[in-house]
């Protein structure tokens, strides 16, 4: 390649948790790059319990043997004092330091313990704020030195049964950020990696196969390129990293929706513009809060704010933190207003706040706890009224300091009213929520956590890993219909007034926060109803969320070194079309899980003629899949998409009209045989990125027999390359095995992210009513039929020829992102056209565009217009009230319509 080496002689690496995994190799490579080398390990199992020597000796070891230079150290990370001064003894410098040590203490949120938090934050939080600060002034002092802090997949999206996990993880967010803009003037590089590798912690959650592929030495070079003097600008950055898979995370934020900052802000006012909250179409990609005085002169240009629908909190029962001044009490006096009994929590003083509802009429009960304490938080309310609905976590203090002056009695606090007091009240509120399935929790972050800040350190980490700690608690919410939202709020308030003009404090009240509040808290978000984070303050409100490099992957064929990184650089960090936007653990994880099924020895980005191989594709010729079925197939299709025991042409062989239902049609081609492998006609294909996207179904024979021997040839239509995915459609005619009549034509569109940029065409081809995406008219439906699918619906599909462990098995079902098996997307499919027959008759030929998943037990609602010989239709899941099925359209049978 004839790249220089990257050496690190003469500095001195420190690296915690090093006994093994990403420790170990961090070790072993920096020690044979000429770095000397401090090998921490406490010794311990992955949960924390236990400590020696061992493990970190034999790394010592195994270095010395090869001619490197390294001490052991068994201290725990949250003496990070001990650890530093290892190095300086041993080495006189510290110019590396490596926050990797790391446990796992996993467990579902109703069941965790305090044990289980407090943990997970000494090991992973205070350990990394430790170790820091012992490092930092011996490099402020030689004005040099490089950090990286370890988040997870888990940290920056959530993940299910690790509240804690994620929220230590993503303060490790905030933190970087923090020290990444106190250290540039002395050239202090501060970085954060998310890897997956494979060790200790991920040995006992995945398989021997996926392992293999998630080496630890994979991670390294991307962390080399980082902590190396050649890099002099890349700082305060986020990168996910693993399997040869490296990519760069940056944050998005929308532009928002602006209001009168003024007495017509309601929240109605902020739910009628909810669209615009979450318009990304101008997003803005912020390094820092928004120009909120700016926002503020916008905001008084604009007339009086539409007020919006009603919100009533009647009923309902309101815990407020930190309620006593600021926000808290704008909060405590709107929630009052529109009807909620108010739990008033303040340290000091609630009792003015509880005053001053009262002469309003309201109802309100003051409680005086530390908010630390959040069982009695809670009992407050439970005592006064019963329940609680709606908590509130606000209360926060401030303790700035810059780095080189921060002190366990300022970080404790923080950590503690933050994070800890976060945690403990939504502990202490969730089993009644979860009894009552339901229950509304915002939560409050700040722009210093997403985005760092000077001096601020532990209010950063603390911040941050609140937000992770929503987006973990929001998973597991959801199925009780309980939701979890950030906010990040510019107010001012009491914290804010020892740093703002009070000019300024007086403009940016508190009361035009609120709105946003109360209406994450009400029942009428219309989508994304929980799990997201919003900035707010002076009448604007926008959502921000995560963007993610199209990257660069390595194949797992290649040794990765340093040089090969730096080489593809501008490819990892470049926001370009292949960009796309992460939202949930199997986002945050795809690309790296799809290198493990990509073990070929093409690297992505090498020149490869994927046109030519398309277009060899779609001349291949099939040689048939034969497919075989009787009365008891035809009865258990029937079954699978919901026909009952009373539904006798469905179910009972011998009855006059007994038929199959005509979506049966997509059964025969379930296992047809490709003449083509997809492998080989897109980059980087997974079948873990595949979305089923399009389905179109042709019925080219009437009545359909009820018994037959079918051949089925699968053919490639059409790639189109969509820059940051691709879309392969495929093709399939069905015949009759003895007579060659066609019974069925078969198109299916699947979306394939990470799969494009190869150079292909940039739309694909009409193709009539295959291609025909239907828009519904603007009345209401002609018809509408709902019915709720069983909880075995999935089970019962799945005997017509689904093998997809998908839907049926809990464990697969989670490594995709999903708490229970879903339905397959042509059983709900099935469904809508069984409505489509029993409403309006048979049909000839049918397209959907499949829009969201649904869980087995919840309700479909397929919404029908009839506009000449069609029906134009949609399917919504009742319970949510989103959308599965859009663009979807029947063309029915001359003769056939009922109406």
């Amino acid at each position: 390649m004839g790249a220089q080496e990257l050496r690190f002689d003469g500095q001195t690496v420190v690296v915690t948790g090093a006994g093994g995994g990403l420790g170990k190799a961090y070790s072993l490579f920096f020690a044979s790059r000429g770095a000397n080398v401090v090998v921490n390990d406490l010794g311990g199992s992955f949960k924390g319990e236990g400590s020696g020597s061992k493990a970190a000796d034999a790394v010592v070891e195994e270095i010395k043997s090869k001619g490197g230079k390294a001490v052991a150290n068994y201290d725990d990370v949250s003496n990070g004092e001990a650890i530093i001064d290892t190095a300086i003894k041993a080495f006189g410098r510290v110019d590396v330091l490596l926050n990797n040590a790391g446990i796992l203490r996993d467990v579902s949120f109703k069941n965790m313990k305090d044990q289980d938090w407090d943990l997970i934050f000494k090991v992973h939080v205070k350990g990394a704020y430790k170790c820091a600060r012992a490092a930092w002034p011996h490099m402020r002092q030689q004005k040099y030195g490089r950090i990286i802090n370890t988040a997870s997949v888990a940290g920056l999206f959530g993940s299910f049964g690790q509240c804690n996990y994620s929220a230590a993880k993503l303060a490790q967010v905030g933190f970087s950020e923090t020290l990444a803009k106190e250290g540039m003037k002395y050239n202090i590089l501060v970085n954060c990696i998310a890897p997956i590798a494979a060790s200790r912690m991920t040995e006992t959650v995945m398989p021997p196969e996926v392992l293999s592929a998630l080496k630890p030495d994979r991670i390294v070079p991307l962390v080399a390129v980082l902590v190396h003097s050649s890099n002099t600008t890349e700082t305060g950055s986020i990168f996910e990293v693993g399997a040869g898979h490296q990519a760069k995370i940056r944050w998005e934020r929308s532009k928002g929706l602006l209001l009168k900052a003024d007495s017509s802000l309601t929240p109605g006012s902020v739910i009628a513009g909810w669209d615009k909250v979450n318009d990304f179409s101008e997003a803005e990609y912020p390094q820092g809060p928004a120009n909120f005085l700016e926002l503020l002169e916008e905001s008084q240009k604009i007339s009086k704010n539409s007020t919006g629908e009603k919100i009533s909190f009647k009923d309902k029962v309101v815990v407020i933190t930190g309620a006593g001044a600021g926000l808290g009490r704008a909060y405590a006096l709107q929630f009052a207003a529109l009807g909620a009994k108010v739990v008033v929590n303040d340290f000091v003083n609630p009792g003015a706040v509880v005053q001053e509802i009262q002469k309003l009429g309201g109802q309100a009960v003051g409680n005086k706890a530390n908010a630390v304490d959040g069982d009695a938080v809670v009992k407050s309310a439970i005592d006064a009224y019963g329940r609680i609905d709606i908590l509130v976590n606000n209360a926060g203090i401030l303790r700035d300091k810059a780095f080189h002056n921060m002190t366990d009695e300022l970080w404790d606090p923080v950590m503690d009213v933050h994070a800890r007091a976060t945690y403990k009240c939504s502990k202490a509120a969730w089993p009644h929520m979860l009894k009552q399935k339901y229950g509304r929790i915002v939560n409050t972050t700040s722009t210093s956590g997403i985005y760092g800040n000077f001096g601020q350190a532990n209010y950063s980490a603390a911040k941050c890993a609140i937000l992770g700690f929503s987006r973990a608690l929001a998973l597991e919410g959801a199925k009780y219909n309980i939701y979890v939202n950030t906010i990040a709020p510019n107010a001012g308030t009491q914290m804010t007034r020892s740093i703002l003009p009070e000019e300024l404090v007086q403009a940016f009240k508190p009361d035009y926060i609120a709105p946003l509040v109360l209406a994450l808290c009400s029942d009428k978000i219309p989508k994304d109803p929980t799990g997201k984070l919003y900035e707010t303050g002076s009448g604007w409100q926008g959502r921000t969320r995560f963007q993610r490099t199209g990257g660069h992957q390595f194949p797992l064929s290649a040794t990765i070194t340093p040089e090969m990184v730096k080489e593809k650089w501008e490819r990892i960090i470049t926001f370009d079309e292949r960009a796309d936007w992460p939202e949930t653990p199997a986002d945050g994880s795809t690309k790296i899980m799809a290198q493990v099924s990509n073990a070929g020895d093409a690297e992505e980005g090498s020149e490869e003629d994927y046109n030519s191989k398309i277009k060899a594709a779609q001349e291949a010729k099939a040689e048939g899949t034969e497919f075989t079925y009787d009365e008891r197939d035809v009865i258990l299709y029937n079954l699978g998409i919901g026909a009952k025991r009373t539904d006798l042409a469905y179910v009972y062989e011998n009855h006059d009209s007994f038929q199959v239902l005509p979506t049966f049609g997509v059964i025969p081609p379930f296992n047809a045989v490709p003449p083509y492998n997809i492998g080989e006609i897109v980059p980087n294909f997974s079948p873990m990125m595949l979305l089923h996207g399009e389905q179109y179904l042709e019925i080219r024979k009437f009545p359909i027999p009820t018994e037959g021997k079918l051949m089925s040839y699968l053919k490639l239509v059409e790639v189109v390359d969509k820059g940051a995915a691709a879309v392969v459609v495929s093709g399939t005619t069905t015949k009759d095995a003895a007579t060659g009549e066609d019974l069925f034509y078969n198109e299916s569109s699947v979306f394939i992210r990470g799969s494009g940029g190869f150079g292909g065409p940039k739309k694909g081809k009409d193709r009539g009513n295959a291609t025909r995406v239907y828009t519904p008219p603007n009345r209401a439906p002609d018809a509408s039929i709902e019915e709720k699918t069983t909880d075995e619906q999935a089970a019962v599909y799945r005997l017509s020829g689904d093998r997809n462990p998908l839907h049926i098995d809990p464990e697969f079902s989670k490594v995709g992102g999903f708490k229970v098996p879903i339905l397959h997307g042509l059983c709900f499919f099935g469904i809508a056209g069984k409505h489509v027959v029993r409403t309006f008759g048979p049909f000839k030929n049918i397209k959907v565009r499949f829009a969201g998943t649904v869980l087995p037990g919840q309700t479909l609602k397929t919404e029908m217009w009839k506009v000449g010989n069609r029906v134009i239709f949609q399917v919504k899941v009742a319970e949510t009230g989103k959308l599965c099925i859009t663009g979807a359209g029947a063309e029915l049978l001359e003769g056939g319509s009922k109406l």
